[in-house]
């Protein structure tokens, strides 16, 4: 029996598992999901409903697992919604002026199915209206359909949720009515082609147990990724982390999917996509006053109790509370930047003295209805904030009604004063959650450039959080399960199995070596120094020949004494893998970008047109392949020429 963690010697405790790394499990399903977040959940829901044989591969417990493991307070995009005044057309055409290199198709799906995929929830027991009139007459609530907005209460694009806290439980237990074979606990570690050959048909998946060790071979006609985007590639700390709600904080993400993809020559775009982060410095999310997000719109003040301005998306002040609800003449609210934020320059007046630090949220300043629905409706549903947050908070002694909550001391970014986020360094970056965080390259049925191989949520390039995971899972399920149900079921290669069971098990059959702590501490080390905030072609080649030397090296001896620890090898791989296609996917693109947060200092032209375009990079014989796609690829032959066409004929409904 192996030992975990550092514990040695007489007081070791042993592995509470029974351990068998011989033993190989074979498992046939129609549609194998790989991910068993928001989008993985909905994908297998729906794949099953169509009557398809569902396996979902997870490697935390599906119950909890993901980012909205622990709760969602809000849901995007909810074009279809009684009360709404955003079309999904507009809705997408502005998305996209302010995040050009988002794939228009992955916005528009979650405009036209995301109110759909909340009724499923609410179907399954998630409670989403104000049904005990809690907020009545509020301005945020429609009396007639009891629901309640958030952000804009004139064009209604985005929906409070009362329960968000509930929803995976819901979707858990929604799967095992369906009779979704459910795999918790298993790390899914490549994906199966036919023949064995990277870009051929995908037909299965393998995997491995993280508690007994035990091998997974998923035969299946159709495949869906559902990994999200991968996390820690530039920083790693654990005792740091803190209660963090984004994609750093969720510990699961090691780009998993990514790595899998790319090893079976998937192409991937805006991989070159990343932004500074605080690293384990940040503040918990949502546990402390701030004017974004799920806190959105308090008021600010300083130590003297002088309240910080507002302006609205065309920097005109706001007076009021009620006016930073409201969108600015000619806006219809979609867009984040231009959403009523503090005063720009707020980090420059207070360095000047005309505010005093710290700042504080004021809550008790605030509107009845506003208060409550930031602290308890939002702050309470939100990610990792029911429990660490509003229930500690509460039972501390924390009032609302009376007591204001010190803000971020010196916010890096005064338009959000975001979260939680500490000063963010150059250094340290982060490949999502982004909204151009990169990802595969899927077409109108979110099917990858590999055949039965589907991507949903960020895997698939669709961002703005569980309602885009949620209505690009539910179609993808619907697509894999129609694909499925026209295809013949094919021989696993045998060889390649064999040949991933050896890499897989390489690092438990080492007894010394170099541990996984040390493996991911060096490989962030090389994305700070080679990746950073400033990038150059000398540079990104050194960071690439370092990565080639320690999987020559380092990796090629680092052991595993357990299970667990195997689980954080193959996730170093992961990331090792992930960073790679990055500085190729920085290589490849000439010209720096605003849009993308990417300098390189050897072309530092942002955005000239020649580059207005999407690089795309795959793995072909071994060797990296750069191409493009025109920027509204998904309007073009052979598609059709409107979103509403597009969706109507590949929508699957």
């Amino acid at each position: 029996m192996s030992k975990y963690e550092q514990t040695a010697g007489e007081n070791a405790i042993e592995w509470p598992y029974p351990v068998d790394y011989d033993k190989e499990n074979e498992v046939s399903a129609d549609v194998v999901v790989l991910g068993g977040g928001l989008a993985g959940c909905h994908a297998a829901i729906n794949a099953a409903r169509r009557g398809a044989k569902v396996a979902l591969v997870e490697k935390g417990a599906v119950i909890r697992s993901g980012q909205a493991g622990s709760g969602i307070d809000h849901w995007y995009f909810v074009c279809k919604a009684p009360g709404s005044k955003v079309s999904p057309e507009a809705a997408t055409e502005t998305t996209l002026k302010s995040e050009p290199f988002d794939f228009g198709h992955t916005v528009y799906i979650p405009c036209m199915e995301s109110y759909d995929a909340l009724l499923d929830i609410e179907k399954m027991g998630v409670e989403f209206r104000d049904v005990d009139d809690e907020f009545a007459g509020a301005p945020f609530r429609d009396d007639k359909t009891k629901i309640m907005f958030a952000y804009d209460y004139v064009n209604n694009h985005t929906i409070r949720l009362r329960g968000g806290a509930k929803m995976k439980p819901a979707l858990y237990n929604e799967l095992q009515r369906l009779g979704v074979a459910i795999y918790d606990h298993v790390m899914a570690t490549s994906l199966l082609t036919e023949g064995g050959k990277p870009g051929a048909r995908v037909v299965g998946a393998t995997g491995v147990n993280i508690r007994t060790g035990e091998f997974y071979v998923f035969k299946a006609k159709a495949t869906i990724l559902t990994t999200s985007v991968p996390a820690a590639l530039w920083i790693f700390s654990t005792e740091l982390s803190g209660a963090g709600a984004f994609c750093g904080a969720e510990p699961n993400m090691a780009g998993d999917g990514n790595a899998m993809g790319w090893q079976a020559g998937a192409e991937f775009t805006t991989m070159e996509y990343s932004q500074s982060t605080s690293g384990g410095f940040s503040y918990p999310n949502y546990g402390v006053g701030n004017a974004g997000n799920t806190w959105f719109a308090c008021s600010i003040v300083d130590a003297n109790g002088k309240e910080v301005p507002w302006v609205d998306g065309h920097g005109k002040i706001l007076k009021t509370v009620e006016e930073r609800y409201l969108p600015a003449p000619g806006d219809n609210g979609i867009s984040f930047r231009n959403r009523p934020r503090l005063i720009p320059d707020l980090v420059e007046r207070i360095s000047k003295g005309e505010f005093v630090l710290p700042l504080y949220a004021d809550l008790p300043g605030m509107p009845k209805h506003e208060r409550r629905a930031i602290w308890g409706l939002m702050v309470g549903n939100e990610g990792k904030t029911r429990i660490p947050v509003y229930d500690l908070y509460n039972r501390s002694g924390f009032d609302p009604d009376k007591d204001m909550l010190q803000a971020v001391v010196m916010p890096p970014d005064a338009y959000a004063m975001g979260p939680g986020y500490g000063p963010a360094v150059r250094q340290w970056r982060d490949s999502g959650p982004g909204f151009t965080a990169g990802g595969f390259v899927v077409d109108w049925d979110l099917n990858t450039t590999l055949e039965g191989l589907y991507a949903a949520g960020n895997t698939g390039r669709s961002r703005h959080g569980g309602a885009g995971a949620s209505s690009t899972g539910r179609y993808a399920g619907r697509k894999a399960a129609s694909y499925a149900g026209k295809s013949r079921q094919l021989v696993i290669d045998k060889k390649q199995v064999q040949a991933e069971k050896a890499r897989v098990y390489a690092p438990v059959k080492r007894k010394d070596g170099v541990g996984w702590r040390e493996l991911q501490a060096g490989l962030c080390r090389i994305m700070q120094d080679y990746c950073g905030e400033y990038k150059s072609k000398d540079v990104l080649e050194a960071g690439l020949r370092w990565f080639k030397s320690i999987r020559e090296s380092e990796a090629s001896r680092v052991y595993a004494r357990n299970p667990h620890e195997l689980k954080k090898v193959l996730e170093c791989f992961s990331r090792l893998t992930c960073g790679e296609m990055i500085m190729h996917a920085s290589l490849a693109r000439k010209a720096s970008s605003q849009a993308l947060n990417f300098n390189r200092i050897d072309y530092p032209e942002k955005d000239p047109p020649e580059w207005k375009k999407f690089v795309t990079i795959k793995q072909e014989s071994g060797k990296v392949k750069v191409g493009e796609l025109p920027m509204n690829f998904w309007l073009l032959p052979p598609y059709a020429p409107t979103y509403a066409e597009n969706y109507r004929l590949h929508c699957d409904l």
